[in-house]
């Protein structure tokens, strides 16, 4: 057991808070009655509480103060007013605190909770399938103890990772809103794929299974993907000319622009969050 014996909040268990749930109790990594949880509306805890057996309190409050962890998983500009509901605070003081509130930077969450070990988490919405990108900073008071207890949680549900809290922004355009670039090129390739004729449902089979297969063989084989690349292009093949083709749309400086322009649009995400009392 993760927590043997004792007991994890998740603050706001809404898709992706549930989607952690679902993944802990998959791995066999804590049972339902370790896992406390909190929604804003009584329909939707006792829902999550029919699908997975999980014990759900009626305020944050009551939540945080049965835990030994804690899990924030409400929208970023909740985030403050959350920890500053009376008694939160104190009821917080050494446990592990992990934020996966988009732009909410571990500087903000420090300065609300001075005397707890934070973490902060960006997840990704394939979480839902146990096919997620998880991606950890730690605060100053969080150790690998802390670290450990967070990277277990979240491998449950797919791959985790830590960097240095600067670059989150950066994990934030391409880990968390990445997922949305890419079913943009599975449309577009399964477009193409109308275009010439094939089936609708075969085409987006066929797309979405060309990028499951190609991201696989980039992980599992530790290749360059401009080695895998040059695996498929044969010489004067139809490769090579649907790849002149791409580069005469520019489609290296779009993708990497869009992971720019993300990134800078989820530095002011938190903003909001840090004027909230």
């Amino acid at each position: 057991m993760l927590l043997a014996g004792r007991t994890l909040a998740i603050i706001g268990c809404g898709t992706m808070g549930e989607a952690i749930v679902a993944g802990l109790l998959r791995a066999g990594l804590l049972a339902p009655t370790q896992i406390v949880a909190t929604t804003r509306r009584h329909e939707a805890a006792e829902a999550v509480r029919q699908r997975h057996g999980v014990r759900i309190a009626t305020d944050n409050l009551q939540a945080i103060a049965e835990a030994d962890a804690v899990l924030i998983a409400v929208k970023p500009q909740r985030v403050s007013k959350v920890l500053h509901e009376e008694g939160v605070r104190a009821a917080l003081v050494d446990k592990p605190v992990i934020s996966i509130a988009a732009g909410v930077t571990l500087a903000q969450l420090q300065g609300w909770l001075p005397e707890s070990p934070v973490i902060r988490a960006m997840p990704n919405t394939p979480c839902l399938i146990g096919q997620g990108m998880t991606v950890l900073a730690r605060g100053q008071r969080a150790g690998d103890a802390e670290v450990a207890l967070a990277k277990k949680l979240f491998d449950t549900v797919g791959l985790c990772l830590e960097v240095e809290d600067k670059l989150m922004d950066a994990v934030t355009s391409l880990g968390a809103s990445g997922p949305a670039f890419v079913y943009v090129m599975i449309e577009a390739m399964a477009d193409g794929g109308v275009m010439m004729g094939l089936p609708r449902q075969v085409a987006l089979q066929m797309a979405a299974q060309v990028f499951q297969g190609a991201a696989r063989m980039v992980l599992s084989t530790g290749f360059h993907p401009a080695a895998l690349k040059d695996q498929v292009t044969t010489p004067a093949g139809c490769t090579i000319a649907g790849i002149l083709t791409m580069e005469d749309g520019r489609i290296r400086s779009v993708l990497a622009r869009t992971i720019q322009e993300a990134a800078k649009v989820a530095s002011e995400l938190g903003r909001d969050s840090s004027a909230e009392k």
